[in-house]
């Protein structure tokens, strides 16, 4: 089969799209015909060895967090699924992943695709939206009426955050560029800011107190420790790229969010998405052997939204 592999850390030039064996699933897994699989930040973040202490991988190492495509093995003790049957799953960081024409998935990290929309753009769907759940619902404990700012809300994360914390009846207030304001409105934020002026103090943000800030940008300690004096007392912030700082003030409460997978938690993701609550946002679709370009242009900035990779036959 067709795959993308690195054999050792580094820039997007380590990608390579070459000949690799057809996996064979053992014990609890399942063999799947990949229809398309997506770039995340954490693609690129592992492939440049700045994760090593958390995920570490063997080499060659097949990247691709991200799957949706259809069951074509399954190993020995798999019950509940069929050969032909239309899946997503969320797979180990440690482990090689979908940018392939097979993967290997383990049997519990499965969950039936949704119907509604293209079993490609399904893709799209398992990391960023479970990220944004377990963020908002697992850590923060957002509840309706309560007031959440969204720092960073114009990539997969924030889209999909914006929308299940206004399904909650939290209040959102999402910042983003003036491009991707009506957007971001048109999914369930009821007010849209700006980039924040960290240097201004006391930072200033309409809206505000918050109880739970949702912060998804790599932000400095001091920026930071802004975003957290926007929060009322008692609240929660919650990071996806930075830890907050050891002893905030005011009983608030800060921890990163590293996702793990869920299969009841994206078997009803997958419900929204057919109930029309959910929506998938793809921005782009590229053929699987124009990976490195992918994690080129996001390594220089320049990648935005979601970008899904697919196999030639697709």
């Amino acid at each position: 089969m067709k795959a993308v592999r690195y054999h050792e850390y580094g820039g997007s030039d380590v990608l390579r799209y070459e000949d690799a064996p057809r996996p064979t699933p053992g014990p609890q897994q399942v063999l799947i015909e990949v229809a398309a699989t997506s770039f995340n930040p954490v693609d690129a973040g592992i492939r440049g060895g700045y994760l090593t202490e958390v995920y570490e991988v063997d080499f060659p190492h097949i990247p691709g967090v991200d799957v949706a495509g259809t069951i074509a093995e399954l190993g020995d003790g798999v019950t509940g699924w069929t050969l032909g049957d239309a899946v997503v799953a969320f797979l180990p960081l440690d482990a090689d992943g979908a940018a392939a024409e097979y993967a290997l998935v383990p049997a519990y990290a499965l969950a039936a695709a949704p119907t509604s929309v293209p079993l490609v753009d399904a893709a799209a769907l398992p990391e960023p939206a479970l990220t944004a759940w377990q963020a908002l619902f697992e850590i923060a404990g957002l509840t309706a009426g309560q007031r959440v700012l969204i720092n960073g809300a114009a990539g997969a994360v924030g889209g999909y955050a914006v929308q299940l914390a206004k399904q909650a009846g939290a209040h959102v207030t999402a910042t983003a560029r003036d491009r991707d304001a009506q957007r971001l409105l048109d999914l369930g934020a009821d007010r849209t800011v700006g980039y924040l002026d960290y240097d201004r103090s006391p930072i200033r943000v309409e809206g505000a107190p918050f109880d739970v800030v949702l912060n998804l940008v790599s932000t400095t300690d001091s920026q930071t420790e802004a975003l957290i004096s926007l929060i009322g007392d008692g609240g929660f912030h919650v990071g996806t790229m930075v830890f907050g700082p050891e002893n905030p003030p005011r009983g608030i409460r800060t921890q990163r969010v590293f996702v793990r997978s869920d299969a009841a938690q994206l078997a009803a993701l997958a419900h929204r998405v057919d109930d029309g609550q959910l929506r998938i946002e793809v921005a782009d679709r590229r053929p699987l052997a124009e990976a490195a370009a992918v994690h080129d242009a996001s390594d220089a900035g320049r990648l935005r939204g979601k970008t899904l990779l697919v196999p030639a036959r697709h």
